[in-house]
């Protein structure tokens, strides 16, 4: 109904108290790249647009911890951690232009995930400030135990105002890609790139069909399924070596100039399906991850779907092991065959995490976290932050 723009702490409780006294619904918004709807509302009521609290607020140079306001642009705090020799550990593919509080809100990983899992992992979100949405709301600080209860939780439990991250060494990244006419070998080689005593920030692979699609700045596909990574300097030769031994046409395209328009994270994660709907809109997405027999759940799968799915592989980390998660672009065929096709996804051990859903639960691994329903209890007693997003409340 109404959006407002706070610039301070103070204006952020005043608008607090005044939609808890009325009952008014508050939907927090950063820049709004998230692609699952959490910035959303469903019932009206107020936008609160955070993009004001945009400041680098502390580094401490001693554990290397940083603290952003959530209006922070990733790519704005990814430029001041590169002065002190840091980087973020995890970032979407739209690091650009999303914020870091609608990252750590409604995400759940993406590039770096290779190496550093997913932002749930305990070691990432080291510390929140909130204000709550009461009668006379106050700012909170969160450690990082009480803090994980916000992360991914689509702001239903708290208004976060201020963040506290972990960050990793900056390494100079070389970008390369790898042709492979075998199917199965790219997933072969993906799996091996991932176990290798390498250190590596995206491992990516695309189905032809995928590759055909993508800007053409990306290369021609020439009828070949690609893989994309970035790799130390150091890891380049193992590389190499892998690549050739799978008959594989590798091409080393240089160091990473991640602030063009044109790297390798503009391929890769969400950004696919963005490529490949900007040409089509027919087609949507899946999340997964795979179970352990990769090529054997996707030929299964592909035996019934043939190419009303294609095939858009992720190199992760998951519990401390390497996993493989695939982001498949799906022929929209309508909600029930979509239904079918998660359904048999499911039935070859996949989990499936489903971008077609409005709650948290639904679009995660489907069970109720009674952690967020718990902090929900005790800083949004009204239950007024972006409902109908949290399952475990509407219930």
């Amino acid at each position: 109904d109404f959006a407002v723009r706070p610039k301070t702490i103070e204006s952020v409780i005043s608008v607090s108290r005044i939609c808890f006294k009325y009952g008014i619904p508050i939907t927090l918004r950063g820049s709004g790249s998230g692609n699952y709807g959490q910035s959303v509302p469903l019932e009206g009521g107020l936008v609160m647009i955070m993009l004001d609290f945009n400041q680098i607020t502390d580094f401490d140079v001693n554990n290397n911890e940083i603290v952003v306001q959530p209006g922070c642009i990733i790519a704005d705090i990814d430029r001041f951690l590169s002065s002190h020799n840091r980087q973020l550990r995890l970032m979407p593919s739209t690091w650009k232009t999303a914020s870091i509080g609608g990252f750590i809100a409604g995400g759940s990983g993406g590039i770096g995930s290779v190496r550093w899992g997913f932002l749930r992992d305990p070691g990432h979100l080291l510390g929140l400030e909130i204000v709550t949405v009461e009668e006379n709301p106050k700012k909170i600080y969160l450690d990082a135990s009480k803090a994980e209860a916000l992360n991914h939780a689509y702001g239903t439990n708290g208004i976060i105002t201020s963040l506290k991250l972990s960050t990793a060494n900056l390494e100079n990244w070389i970008e390369i890609a790898i042709d492979i006419d075998d199917f199965s070998y790219g997933i072969k080689l993906l799996t091996l790139f991932m176990n290798s005593a390498i250190d590596i920030f995206l491992c990516s692979f695309f189905q032809k069909d995928i590759v055909e699609n993508l800007p053409p700045w990306s290369g021609k596909a020439n009828g070949f399924h690609r893989l994309l990574l970035l790799v130390s300097p150091d890891g380049v030769s193992t590389v190499e070596r892998l690549a050739k031994s799978s008959n594989a046409i590798f091409k080393k395209l240089g160091f990473e100039r991640k602030y063009s328009s044109n790297g390798l994270r503009e391929l890769t994660w969400n950004h696919t399906t963005l490529h490949i709907r900007a040409k089509d809109s027919n087609w949507t997405y899946l999340q997964m991850l795979l179970p352990l027999n990769e090529y054997e759940a996707i030929k299964n799968i592909n035996l019934k779907w043939k190419s009303n799915i294609l095939w858009h592989l992720e190199g992760v980390r998951q519990n401390g092991c390497q996993r493989i998660a695939a982001l498949p672009l799906v022929r929209w065929q309508g909600e029930k065959l979509l239904n079918e096709l998660i359904t048999d996804c499911k039935s070859i051990g996949a989990v499936i995490f489903n971008p077609h859903v409005l709650t948290v639960e639904d679009g995660g691994l489907g069970v109720i976290d009674s952690d967020q329903v718990n902090t929900k209890k005790a800083y949004d007693q009204k239950g007024l932050l972006n409902p109908g997003k949290l399952k475990g409340w509407t219930d």
